[in-house]
Formats: C-alpha cells, sequence, structure tokens
C-alpha cells in the first residue's frame, strides 16, 4: 500500500502587497512540520510542489527540518485556482487590489469580512451558471487535480510514499472528488484546513481513497499558537 501526503502551504502574507510569500510564522509551521516527519523517520520516493512561491518556500523550509536536500517535482496543477479573478467576478471594482485591500483592512476584522466576501465568491464559481465568467471553471480545476494527483501516483513505486505541498484548494477538489461529495458542498472542506496540515491518501487494490483529512497533531501542546487557517 502506498499513501500521499498532501501538505497545505505555510500561512502566507494576508494583507501585504504580495500575498504569495510566507509570513514569519509560515516559516515556522513549515518547520514544526519537518520536525515532526524527522520524528517519524517518514521516507518519500516522490515529493512534489506547486510552483506558486508559498509552495516553494514551504516545501523548502519542510525539507531542511527534515534533514533532506530540497529537491521537488514541480507541477503546477497543484497550483491554487486564480483567487483573484474569482472574487473579480463577484466584485469587478476589486480589480484593483488597492481598493480590495483598503477596503477589508478598514473592516473591523478584515479576515472575518475578507472571508464572508470570499465564500461568496466561490460559491458563484463552484455553482457552473457563470463558467463563461472564469479562466478555469470548478470542474476544470477539479480535473487539473486529480490529474496531477494521477502523475504523483505514476511516479510512485509500490509500497512508498509521496509528499506533495500545495494549496486548499487543490486539497479539497482531490477530498471532494474521492468522498463523492456534491458540488455545492465540496468546496466547504477547505475552509477547515489548517496551514500545513497533512491530508493522507492511501492506494490500495482498490483504488486511491481519504485515510486523514486535515492532520495537525504537530501543532498541539506547546505548537498550538502555529495553528492559522488563513
Amino acid at each position: 500500500m502506498s499513501a500521499v501526503y498532501l501538505v497545505r502551504h505555510g500561512q502566507a502574507s494576508f494583507g501585504a502587497a504580495d500575498y504569495d510569500v510566507l509570513s514569519e510564522r509560515g516559516q515556522q509551521q513549515a518547520q514544526v512540520l519537518g520536525q515532526a516527519l524527522a520524528r517519524a523517520q517518514a521516507g518519500f520516493a516522490v515529493v512534489a510542489s506547486g510552483d506558486l512561491q508559498r509552495h516553494r518556500q514551504t516545501a523548502r523550509a519542510c525539507l531542511e527540518a527534515m534533514g533532506l536536500a530540497p529537491a521537488w517535482r514541480s507541477d503546477a496543477g497543484w497550483n491554487e485556482f486564480d483567487h483573484v479573478r474569482v472574487i473579480t467576478a463577484l466584485r469587478p471594482d476589486f480589480a484593483d487590489p488597492e481598493r480590495a485591500r483598503a477596503e477589508m483592512m478598514a473592516q473591523p476584522d478584515p479576515q472575518r469580512a475578507f472571508q464572508a466576501m470570499f465564500e461568496q465568491a466561490v460559491a458563484r464559481w463552484v455553482g457552473g451558471a457563470h463558467d463563461a465568467d472564469y479562466s478555469e471553471s470548478w470542474a476544470a480545476f477539479r480535473a487539473r487535480c486529480m490529474q496531477a494527483l494521477g502523475s504523483v501516483l505514476d511516479a510512485l513505486p509500490g509500497g512508498s510514499d509521496a509528499l506533495v505541498f500545495t494549496s486548499g484548494g487543490p486539497i479539497a477538489a482531490v477530498a471532494q472528488h474521492l468522498l463523492r461529495i456534491p458540488d455545492s458542498d465540496g468546496f466547504r472542506l477547505s475552509w477547515a484546513l489548517v496551514n500545513c496540515g497533512v491530508t493522507k491518501l492511501v492506494r490500495g487494490r482498490e483504488g486511491v481513497s481519504l485515510s486523514t483529512l486535515n492532520g495537525h497533531a504537530h501543532f498541539e501542546g506547546r505548537h498550538a499558537g502555529l495553528v492559522t487557517y488563513r
């Protein structure tokens, strides 16, 4: 039996000019995960990553904490969906990033305000009634993520494991497909995914199944303050 461990990237830089950079806490999350994997003496025949900066930074910090060379297969199939396009389809005025940032940061709770707006935007995208408004439909995004998973599985020798650094969207899409959850509910899985949480898939004789979703025991106890969701 083989396993594929999907790691959501560490906390990015919400509210900053460049979101696609790990925050200091995000770097710590990746290091703590790597230390936990090292203690478990985890070994991986395949290591893959999306090609976003937050994916690469998470991979580097985690692998170095494991005492491994920071090397991986880069696959854009593991990239997050275009959240800017999804948001601006709902809020065209947010095409101006400075305006969007200013409006969110002016709210009493910027992260809560952003999450509420983002959920509306994603629901519109997943609904499928406005596919022409997007460069990649929800169905196409999910197919792309499943293809990326297939590439990892094709390269994985029997009885060995793989480690993949990606984002919440691809993890939710894969889990939704494997659990056969309706589209209208599937993406809700992503809202609870912890930064540097681990989702485990197993491949047996009957195919691939979801074993663990959003595991983050490595952040319990003295590392509890590292739990973040965005």
